[in-house]
């Protein structure tokens, strides 16, 4: 019976006799990089008619360019490389040869291929699969910026502008800021403005949805898994939000949702900037800024037990509170003028316009969901437009019923068309002072495009020079 060493040896000697057989050129140096033995391949290759004559010659008198000689030196294998030999390039490897001791007594070197281009389908499988890698991490990192900045707010009224003043500064600090306000009222949009404009833009901005994970799933969703933590668990273990959002923000929208138990949790890495992932015994520090919001009343939850005092201050350190569509009329032109060419991009349409009929009926809403509602109602209206200019009839269709109203005394009170064109020749002025009479910025504040401001202008007799 053979032992472990007789298999080794012959294996050794199986391999070099295939390799010889199999390859373009082997040969093999001694201890001084001299030429001991060459299949009967490799002159042909190198122009040698007398292979004899070859023998005892140092390498580089027979392969100028070869580097036997260090790998003999080194004891280092170079185990892909294309060595030029005159006209012809040649794919090689080089392999040190040891004695029982484990010194170097040699090298052995093979020509793997006569023609570079041979290795074209190698080449190309690997640089598709670095180009699938980098595509890959490429659409990780975008998923893991904002998307949205303080222009993508908009409003040019004095609730707005105020707002977003606010924003601007919460963003140069690192503090905790906690956003109030109803749903649809764009929280989320700004907390991706307050990341982008402050230093940690660079970094990750994650986002969780607490209402929309399950109780039982948020520590781990929050804290990560340690490997092989639980059965079914992933043996490489994953990593939680803390972790994805290191250096970067974390977005706790709807943080009023939140357990009393995970709340605790949530306290102590606030405060300790650490945690232990599920199933793991080791802290793992980490710097994450929180951005956190909610549309219901945290300190009525605080006063009835419901939400944690200490973790309530925590987290409201900076407040934002973004005002509901009823309360920002004078913004309902511009928001309605910008999402209907957002909606129009995304369903290949072309670009419509919104009449001032059509604008006084949405004045009539006072939009109990918001800028999402408002979207929503005018996808829907888009979609089942015929004509390039959305009236007040395809409002109708889509939208709820008015109340009956009581009449007014006041008869001489402005008309709807009215309110509408005051606020939005107002917003055009500021715009336009704010942005020191440069149309192209004003455009860009106002959430429109250059051509919608220069109609509006026209339309509503203000003045092209205007600062």
């Amino acid at each position: 019976m053979n032992t472990p060493d007789d298999l080794r040896q012959l294996a050794s000697q199986s391999l070099l006799s295939h390799f010889a057989d199999l390859c373009e050129g082997a040969v093999i140096v001694d201890a001084q990089a001299n030429v001991v033995w060459m299949n009967d391949r490799y002159p042909g290759h190198l122009g040698i008619s007398d292979r004899a004559a070859m023998i005892g010659q140092p390498i580089e008198e027979v392969i100028p360019n070869s580097l036997m000689r260090q790998v003999v030196h080194t004891g280092r294998p170079i185990m892909l490389d294309i060595m030029d030999f005159g006209d012809e390039s040649f794919v090689v490897t080089r392999l040190p040869l040891r004695d029982a001791a484990g010194s170097v007594v040699g090298a052995v070197g093979f020509i793997l291929y006569d023609d570079p281009r041979q290795l074209a389908p190698v080449v190309s499988r690997y640089q598709r699969l670095r180009a699938d890698l980098a595509e890959a991490e490429r659409k990780l990192a975008d998923a893991r910026r904002t998307k949205y900045t303080f222009s993508s707010f908009v409003g040019a009224g004095a609730a707005c502008g105020d707002l977003k003043q606010a924003a601007r500064r919460a963003a140069r600090t690192s503090s905790s800021v906690l956003i109030l306000g109803e749903t649809g009222t764009g929280k989320e949009l700004l907390a991706q403005a307050i990341h982008a404009a402050s230093p940690r833009a660079g970094a990750a901005f994650v986002a969780v949805n607490i209402a929309a994970v399950p109780e039982t799933l948020l520590e781990a969703e929050f804290f990560g898994v340690a490997p092989g933590a639980y059965t079914g668990a992933d043996r490489r273990g994953r990593d939680g939000k803390f972790k994805l959002a290191d250096g970067g923000t974390l977005f706790l929208d709807e943080i009023g949702d939140m357990s009393l138990a995970l709340q605790a949790k949530l306290l102590r890495v606030l405060q300790e900037r650490e945690f232990e992932p599920v199933g793991s015994n080791r802290l793992q520090a980490v710097d994450v800024r929180i951005v956190a919001a909610t549309s219901r009343d945290l300190e009525k939850m605080v006063a009835d037990g419901q939400f944690r005092t200490d973790l309530y201050y925590r987290l409201n350190v900076i407040t934002l509170k973004t005002p509901p569509l009823r309360e920002r009329p004078e913004d309902l032109a511009l928001l309605a003028d910008y999402l209907i060419e957002l909606i129009c991009r995304q369903q290949g349409m072309p670009l419509h316009g919104i009449g001032t009929a059509a604008l006084n009926r949405l004045l009539q809403h006072d939009w109990p969901g918001n800028v999402r509602e408002l979207a929503n109602v005018l996808e829907r209206a888009l979609l089942m437009s015929d004509g390039d200019m959305l009236d007040s009839a395809g409002l109708e269709r889509v939208m709820p019923k008015l109340k009956a109203a009581s009449p007014t005394p006041l008869g001489n009170a402005p008309g709807l068309a009215e309110v509408v064109a005051q606020a939005e020749r107002q917003a055009i002025l500021s715009a336009l002072r704010a942005c020191l009479g440069n149309k192209a910025q004003a455009a860009r504040l106002l959430g429109i495009s250059r051509a919608a401001l220069y109609e509006k202008m026209a339309l509503l007799g203000v003045d092209a020079q205007a600062p």
